[in-house]
């Protein structure tokens, strides 16, 4: 059975409920932080007290490389992984790596005491991609272990124990194991296929089944404007709204902690006809149009909203 070290993490909280009345009043003490529910607001007040090795995690990114720091503007890593409370030692589940930009900050950064668990789409998920051909799908069911291969190349020798899995076969000895899982911009297909296979709740509540109870969960995501239409703001354009988000992973079990504006950009104010892929790093349809890219160059990467959410 595999087991996982606790993060050394001090954590105090304190709840007050309110219930809003009809016109919608709301407490606006700034230490609380308003969750919106179907009839109701709950207001949720919490203290966290990372334990968040700066010294170690300033080192860890000053090795990356010089193409990795090239988006640290944007990413802002290291504030990031502060508000998220992460520290040496945690036994953290990332969604959907990617390519592994975060992956390679946290495998040195975990340290050997810690654990980093790759966590992919659900197989069935990837019918619903176009592109997702037969030979595509096969090849992966190979991903858990190219993570792992992939990421012991990127660690160091006495990084964290390392492990792959998808959100839809999750080895029964990993329940309540986790002390964090990461979104990083990983929801919006989520959400986009939620009607076909319900993706991201389930997605989410197997994320609380990972966490032991407190367990943390850090949310970067493209961010779709409030008052946008939400047939547009499904995900499919990349774009999700901050409310909707709050209110999924309060369906799946989780408290709202506490929000942040670390990786918001006012410039990007998209549009129903606009979808995320058009700003950097992808910009998407830009072609030989040096105005039109210079133009989006200009809005930088996307506005994400940044979230912390704790277990129930």
């Amino acid at each position: 059975m595999r087991t996982f070290l606790t993060a050394k993490t001090a954590l105090t909280i304190t709840t007050a409920a309110l219930l809003l009345t009809a016109c919608g009043d709301v407490n606006q003490d700034a230490a609380k932080v308003a969750v919106d529910k179907a009839s109701e607001a709950v207001v949720v007040q919490h203290a966290i007290l990372p334990n968040v090795d700066t010294a170690k995690l300033t080192s860890v990114l000053a090795s990356q490389s010089e193409k990795a720091k090239a988006r640290f503007n944007a990413r802002n890593p290291a504030d990031t992984l502060t508000f998220f409370g992460i520290t040496p030692g945690m036994a953290v589940g990332e969604a959907l790596p990617g390519g592994g930009w975060y992956t390679k900050v946290l495998v040195p950064y975990l340290g050997e005491d810690g654990a980093l668990v790759g966590i992919d789409y659900a197989l069935n998920m990837w019918q619903e991609f176009s592109f997702a051909n037969e030979e595509f799908i096969e090849n992966k069911k190979n991903w858990p272990a190219e993570f792992v291969t992939k990421s012991v190349e990127w660690a160091p020798a006495d990084g964290p124990k390392i492990t792959g899995t998808t959100f839809g076969d999750v080895p029964a000895d990993l329940a309540g194991q986790l002390d964090a899982v990461l979104f990083v911009r990983a929801l919006h297909n989520l959400a986009r296929f939620e009607g076909e296979g319900q993706y991201m709740s389930h997605a989410l509540k197997t994320t609380n089944d990972l966490l032991k109870v407190g367990g943390l969960v850090g949310v970067v995501q493209h961010r779709a404007p409030a008052d946008s239409d939400d047939a547009w703001a499904n995900g499919s354009a990349g774009y999700l709204k901050q409310a909707n988000v709050i209110a999924a992973f309060d369906a799946a079990g989780f408290d709202f902690v506490k929000s942040s504006e670390i990786n918001a950009n006012a410039k990007d104010q998209p549009t129903a006809d606009d979808i995320v892929w058009r700003l950097p790093p992808s910009l998407n349809g830009v072609g030989d149009d040096e105005a039109l890219k210079a133009e989006r160059l200009e809005i930088g990467e996307s506005d994400r909203m940044t979230l912390l959410f704790q277990k129930r």
